[in-house]
């Protein structure tokens, strides 16, 4: 089966050059890509730090994950990452979304499916060097253009069907229960039939909340966090694995037990899962990887095997750590280290020995 690349999308983003020193870092541990979230009242400009990272690395793969629509111009987008691909040629990706933090947080909603569709044809365009329409006096045309994949990251079923259509790939962030997969999967591959794509051709990623905790309490508790946070912000994602919300209604939730910004952002995220305490452990396990390096590595291989004998594979694994790791995270029981020295080897020797 393919082994995935692995990325990470957390990092010391406190200076440019703390930024590019993190980088060079984890591209000494072995990670395969670094990823950034574009969210800019919690962090540094995503294009100033990807391109110190670019300026700092030879070989790991950088990307946006995720950009929007709202609050970048998507020609602005296409202009910036190209510039950060003529500095790392041919390492360079686009994740690309409705937005979460960055439009919630400046009090702009998120992008509708429209909106996302017709960014993607307008950057797809300029990336590509052709002369787009939109409504000035002349086409639109990128002088500096470079062949950039997007790849859409994308929960709700007509953002999948229109990944399917018209993305170089689409990211899911859906948990990790199989029926989930399964279902959101055959949402894109019908989008890509509907266009006239093979559907299997359609490379795909996903990206899995990861509580690496020892103390299984604790570890618990965040996944709960997380899983309350995806309902909140996806409701339908419960339902493939029949699981229900039995609980208040999440905002009021929120402001009685004081969880801000949402329940998966939360600075507390131990308050967090205890003001959802009544979810169960399968609701934990349905959209987080939760333990130790070891339980983790079992937990992941799993639902990759599972997910490759119904015939899904996957491009890109990204491992999104819960918490957030300090700044720098730099220990060598911090998340970057242990994962990349005690969980990834495990991972991609199972998966090898698998076929």
């Amino acid at each position: 089966m393919r082994i995935p690349r692995f990325g990470i999308n957390r990092q010391d983003a406190e200076s440019p050059a703390r930024f590019a020193e993190d980088a060079r870092r984890i591209e000494a541990l072995g990670w395969d890509c670094l990823w950034l979230p574009d969210s800019q009242l919690r962090r540094r400009d995503t294009y100033v730090l990807l391109a110190a990272a670019a300026e700092a690395t030879e070989s790991i793969g950088l990307g946006t994950l995720l950009v929007n629509p709202i609050t970048r111009h998507p020609s602005v987008t296409a202009s910036s990452i190209s510039t950060i691909d003529e500095l790392a040629p041919g390492r360079v990706a686009l994740g690309f979304g409705a937005g979460d933090t960055a439009v919630r947080l400046s009090g702009l909603r998120p992008a509708r499916v429209a909106e996302m569709e017709d960014a993607i044809v307008l950057m797809r365009g300029l990336l590509a060097g052709e002369q787009i329409e939109v409504g000035a006096e002349r086409p639109a045309v990128l002088p500096f253009h470079r062949p950039v994949p997007i790849w859409l990251t994308a929960g709700g079923p007509r953002t999948l069907e229109m990944g399917g259509r018209l993305a170089d790939g689409v990211f899911m962030r859906v948990g990790t229960h199989p029926q989930t997969i399964a279902a959101t999967v055959s949402r894109i591959r019908n989008g890509a039939e509907s266009a006239g794509r093979d559907p299997l051709s359609v490379p795909l990623g996903i990206i899995f909340h990861t509580v690496l905790a020892d103390e299984p309490q604790e570890a618990l508790l965040m996944a709960k966090a997380m899983a309350a946070g995806y309902y909140e912000y996806s409701p339908m994602l419960f339902e493939p694995s029949g699981l229900r919300w039995d609980g208040p209604d999440p905002e009021r939730l929120k402001r009685d037990r004081g969880v801000w910004p949402d329940f998966h952002h939360d600075p507390d995220l131990l308050n967090a899962g205890r003001a959802v305490d009544f979810l169960s452990d399968a609701h934990a396990d349905a959209f987080s990887l939760r333990g130790s390096p070891e339980q983790v590595a079992d937990q992941l291989v799993s639902v990759l095997s599972d997910a490759a004998r119904s015939g899904i594979e996957f491009e890109h694994v990204v491992l999104h750590p819960i918490p957030n790791p300090p700044s720098p995270d730099i220990d060598q029981n911090g998340y970057a280290v242990r994962v990349a020295r005690d969980l990834l080897p495990i991972v991609r020797e199972r998966l090898s020995s698998l076929g």
